[in-house]
């Protein structure tokens, strides 16, 4: 099927920050975890690395873990929990959630209603006395500008696995979640220096992004979304991510699809990832993100899904 392609433009790297001050920009970590003993072990190295309390949430379907993560929150010196001294003020430790479509989902820490779309969070149940003397969720999933996905949770959720996200807005505090949700929660290591780069077209009545290099902290994520604004602004609602030129997302990169994802379908618009490499695709399907998104491994093929998507929501 013949297509018109035109060539919008071309992004160059963006260099880190050299201090750390704080950003408009926050960066959201995303960890998936399968065993318990490995969360409650991310969840002590990055309160001992510093990374504040209200910044982690955990959220989980088992009772056992909740516990025996909150319990590592407690460990640590004036932490959520805080042992028989009770919590830090106004930090939520260990709250059930009555989450539809997934059942009771524990949460600890600020934001886990937020997550998971609940407006109501006052109605959870503490649990266990040596978890929390109160709570206090935020109410609205708009909350400190979060555009999440809930599917993405609910999903995870679903599979039995548990989650630990990190939102910050210093560049120190989102390295160390980094490298601790990469290594503890997506089992993976940086293993390149690649450079960020995407350029942008138009073919068939959608836009593709290109990406090249990495997509992780600070450069990546920022082209990520950058990238989708800039769409979004336009008024463009078809939209294709092509990942063939990817060689490395991380945990903050993963956090930054599933934004990008929650971003343009809260605004009508459609989609997909094409062409993600093998070690791409595998983070996809160990995060289950390979069910949430759209992947194509032809383009012509993609433009074609995605024009017959907007076709269909506008007649139904």
């Amino acid at each position: 099927m013949p297509f018109h392609l035109t060539v919008l433009k071309s992004r160059p790297q963006k260099r880190k920050r050299a201090i750390e001050i704080p950003e408009v920009f926050v960066e959201t970590a995303i960890g998936v975890f399968a065993t318990r003993d490995r969360a409650a072990e991310a969840v002590q190295e990055l309160l001992r690395g510093g990374v504040p309390e209200n910044s982690i949430v955990f959220l989980t379907r088992s009772e056992t873990d909740a516990q025996t993560v909150g319990k590592q929150f407690g460990a640590y010196p004036g932490g959520v929990i805080g042992g028989a001294a009770g919590m830090s003020a106004g930090v939520a430790a260990a709250v059930l959630l009555p989450a539809p479509g997934i059942g009771p989902v524990f949460a600890l820490g600020f934001g886990g209603a937020a997550l998971l779309g609940l407006a109501g969070a006052g109605s959870g149940c503490k649990v266990g006395a040596t978890l929390a003397e109160d709570s206090n969720l935020p109410a609205s999933a708009s909350e400190g500008g979060l555009s999440i996905d809930v599917a993405f949770f609910r999903r995870v959720l679903n599979a039995g696995h548990s989650l630990i996200v990190v939102r910050t807005d210093y560049f120190r505090i989102a390295t160390t979640s980094c490298e601790i949700l990469d290594r503890l929660g997506l089992g993976m290591k940086k293993d390149t220096d690649s450079q960020s780069m995407v350029s942008t077209r138009e073919a068939d009545g959608a836009v593709i992004a290109d990406f090249d290099g990495k997509i992780a902290l600070a450069d990546g994520t920022r082209l990520l979304r950058d990238t989708v604004c800039d769409f979004l602004a336009l008024g463009h609602k078809r939209i294709l991510l092509n990942l063939e030129g990817v060689d490395f997302i991380d945990s903050a990169g993963l956090g930054e699809l599933v934004r990008a994802h929650a971003s343009i379908r809260s605004r009508g618009g459609h989609l997909k990832l094409l062409r993600p490499r093998d070690t791409v695709l595998k983070l996809l399907q160990i995060t289950k993100l390979d069910g949430l998104f759209d992947i194509e491994q032809d383009e012509v093929a993609a433009l074609v899904s995605i024009r017959k998507n907007v076709s269909a929501q506008a007649a139904g």
